[in-house]
This record gives C-alpha cells, sequence and structure tokens, in this order.
C-alpha cells in the first residue's frame, strides 16, 4: 500500500482509510467478523483506520478498540467528535465543555492513551471556532492528542480556523475530511485549493458516492429495499446521478475495471487528496477494493470522466451533506418585508 504525507504533521499514511461506519448496528453487527475485517486491512498494508464516536452510538470505537488490541502502534488512528451522543442539552458539539468529555469516553471505548488524529466531525455555528481550538491545544499538549482535523467544513470555515490559530497561539487544524467522488467534484473548486495552500491533509468520505459507484443502483431498474435507501433516497435514485452512472459502466468496461475500482482510483489520483477513505461492511467488499489498489487511471480515461462530470462539478448534493444556516434559516436569506424595496 502506497504510503503518504498526512499534510505538514510528517505523519505517514495509506492511501485508503479503513473506514468504520458500517461496523456495528448501522452495518456489519458481527464484531468478530468487524474484527477480522480490521486485522485484514492492517495485513494488506492499511495503516490508517478513521471512526467517530457517533458510529454505532459507541459501539463502532469499541469494536475498534478490540481489534487494535496490540498492534495500536502500527496504526494511525483517527476519530471524530460533535455528533449527539445521548439526550439532554451539552452532549454534543464543538464546546470545550463536551470536547474534553468526548475525548475522554474515545479514549475508553479505544483501549488507548492517545489518538493520533482528533476530528471536528461537522461545522458548529453555535460555538466560536477560539473556543473549540483552545480546548483541542490543550488535547495535544497533555498527550491524549496528537494533531487535529476537521470534516466538512467549507473552505472559508478552515482559513477562519488557520487565521485564528495564528492569532492566538493554539495548534492548527492538520486536515480536512470532506466528501469527494467523481459524482460529487465541488470541493475542486475552492476547498482543495484551500487545503494546498495551508498543507492540510485531506481524507475523503464517500469516493463510491454512498453505494451509487458500485454499479448496484442502475436506471429503469427496480431499487433495493435496503437501509441505504431508506437513509439516502433521493441520493440513489437521483436521475442526473444515475444517467452519469450509466456512462461510468460503459467507460469503465471499456478501460478493462470494475466501476468500484474505476471510483476508488479516481480519489486517489488527486495530488491534493492524501487517502480515500473505503467503508466496507463485509469481507468479501473488503477483498474486492483491495484488490482494487493497484489500479492506475491514465489521462485519457481521467479526460473522459472530467467529460461526464466536468471538474468542480456536484451533480446533486448527498442528502447527509451538512446544510449551511444561511440556506436552512430563512432569516438570513430574507429581509423584513418592511426593509426588502430598494426606495
Amino acid at each position: 500500500m502506497r504510503m503518504r504525507k498526512l499534510g505538514r504533521t510528517g505523519i505517514e499514511v495509506s492511501a485508503y482509510c479503513l473506514g468504520t461506519m458500517m461496523f456495528g448496528k448501522m452495518g456489519n453487527p458481527d464484531h468478530d467478523d468487524c474484527v477480522r475485517m480490521i486485522h485484514r486491512a492492517l495485513d494488506a498494508g492499511i495503516n490508517f483506520v478513521d471512526t467517530a464516536d457517533v458510529y454505532g452510538y459507541s459501539e463502532t470505537e469499541e469494536i475498534v478498540g478490540k481489534a487494535l488490541e496490540g498492534r495500536r502502534d502500527e496504526v494511525v488512528l483517527a476519530t471524530k467528535f460533535n455528533g449527539p451522543m445521548g439526550e439532554g442539552p451539552n452532549r454534543s458539539g464543538s464546546s470545550r465543555r463536551w470536547v474534553v468529555q468526548a475525548v475522554e469516553a474515545s479514549l475508553r471505548r479505544l483501549r488507548t492513551d492517545y489518538i493520533d488524529l482528533y476530528q471536528i466531525h461537522l461545522p458548529d455555528p453555535h460555538t466560536d471556532i477560539e473556543e473549540t481550538l483552545s480546548a483541542l491545544t490543550d488535547l495535544v499538549r497533555a498527550g491524549k492528542v496528537r494533531a487535529i482535523g476537521s470534516s466538512n467544513l467549507p473552505a472559508s470555515e478552515i482559513v477562519e480556523a488557520q487565521w485564528v490559530s495564528q492569532q492566538r497561539g493554539l495548534h492548527r487544524l492538520r486536515s480536512e475530511q470532506p466528501t469527494y467522488s467523481i459524482l460529487n467534484r465541488g470541493i475542486e473548486r475552492e476547498v482543495l485549493p484551500t487545503c494546498r495552500r495551508y498543507g492540510l491533509g485531506v481524507l475523503v468520505w464517500s469516493p463510491l458516492a454512498m453505494g451509487l459507484l458500485t454499479g448496484r443502483y442502475r436506471k429503469n431498474t427496480p431499487r433495493p429495499d435496503n437501509p441505504r435507501m431508506q437513509w439516502v433516497p433521493r441520493h440513489l435514485t437521483d436521475e442526473h446521478k444515475l444517467d452519469a452512472v450509466e456512462q461510468l459502466l460503459t467507460l469503465a468496461e471499456e478501460a478493462g475495471h470494475s466501476l468500484t475500482h474505476l471510483a476508488m482510483a479516481f480519489a486517489t489520483s488527486h495530488p491534493d487528496v492524501t487517502a480515500a477513505i473505503i467503508g466496507p461492511r463485509t469481507m468479501d467488499q473488503l477483498d474486492d477494493l483491495l484488490a482494487g489498489a493497484t489500479v492506475t487511471l491514465g489521462d485519457d480515461i481521467l479526460d473522459k470522466i472530467d467529460a461526464i462530470v466536468p471538474p468542480g462539478t456536484d451533480i446533486s448534493p448527498l442528502d447527509v451533506s451538512p446544510t449551511p444556516l444561511s440556506l436552512t434559516r430563512t432569516g438570513l436569506r430574507r429581509r423584513p418585508p418592511h426593509e426588502r424595496a430598494a426606495a
């Protein structure tokens, strides 16, 4: 497995990162099978594992912790905080109060005394970024966290976080985790150039577009009755995306690859992408992903992909992508009626 530098941290990580969201009740409830899959990935050369406290509401971190016993030093371990971890106030978000609680719980579940990469899972418009960075800086200084990063941040908030760190003498965010696939290329416009400017590592999630780029979801075919169809129905039934999938299937066949291998090779070919997160649910899925790790796409194939989905284009957003308050709150995009007239 090819190794790449995680931004300017000096940490080397594999070009495939093992994502664990499907381990536990969200996907594969067999803990022993999940442990075997983690070991299989490590044996294949993957040294980068990404999880989150909210995956399985702590169950997934417990599986990862069990799997890494005796092998912890082999792994660059990443987890995330911010999502709701129970009822009641102050059990989510990016406040100092919650960050300190969340990291201790993750360390306990992961059976380790340090986290290599601790990431803000989602933007938190209700918390000052200085508050969050200050808490994360203390965790780094205490040795509980090696590096800090973010996930799903727009370019403007990445810039703001870098500025605050510089002005306040706080540790900088060292990585960003955005969604990226052939069907969702929006980050090529601003997020990736911003990450390049500040030397951030980039680990991209959903390079298979939530399963659309496996070929399981086709035009004019019965829709699978599975949990994913219930979770992201608009994404999996979007006619524009399905049109692109049909063209990509033809392109993959002409190139002698499966659509899955084509999609993964596309994601890892971008010079600003450090690692692509794979999220297998079964051992067969993992083995298939590993089998495609050596696939290289020539410029001719990449040019044809660009013709199907132009660079910087999101055919339509993912159902699960965070939406900024400026779009969801009408009061932030409409003046009061008595102020709307120009004269």
